[in-house]
């Protein structure tokens, strides 16, 4: 039988964690959040529903930059796996994202708020969008990602009520 993990995918919750995040990540078998936490209760709150592994975003204050690394990387049931917030691009492409990381066959990234699910150069390219307050006129959104061992990964976008 194949190894399969499903991941909550989240990003930009700005300090704010939303009760529908509980229901679109229940039975997840890990949080990876992009960044822009907001506040370190927030990641508490997800280690509630699942492992949560993050990385700090542009407006995380030192105490997060202290505790979270800027990229983090990671193996997933055969998968590399890389999460970034994206500051570190001023307004990130997908293009760019995929050309940076093509050993990787997934990145995820947040910052610009605008939730995508894109294919590039072998690399599945995931922004899971803003999940704290609505902004930019920009859905809430967040995402689930499924990694199975030896099959191409595959990732959704999730709406939640804003």
């Amino acid at each position: 039988m194949s190894e399969r993990l499903r991941i909550g995918l989240i990003s930009d919750t700005h300090g704010l964690l939303r009760n529908e995040v509980y229901r679109a990540f229940d039975g997840v078998d890990e949080i990876l959040h992009a960044g822009d936490v907001g506040d370190p209760s927030i990641l508490s709150e997800l280690e509630v529903i699942a492992p949560t592994r993050a990385v700090y975003g542009n407006v995380d204050d030192w105490e997060l930059r202290e505790q979270l690394p800027e990229t983090l990387e990671l193996e997933r049931a055969g998968h590399k796996v890389v999460l970034v917030h994206g500051h570190q691009w001023g307004s990130p492409r997908v293009e760019d994202l995929a050309a940076r990381y093509t050993d990787f066959s997934v990145v995820v990234y947040g910052h610009t708020h605008q939730p995508l699910v894109r294919q590039r150069a072998g690399v599945l390219v995931v922004n899971p969008g803003s999940a704290g307050q609505r902004r930019f006129d920009m859905p809430v959104t967040v995402a689930l990602l499924t990694l199975v061992r030896g099959r191409q990964p595959g990732a959704r976008l999730l709406e939640l009520p804003s």
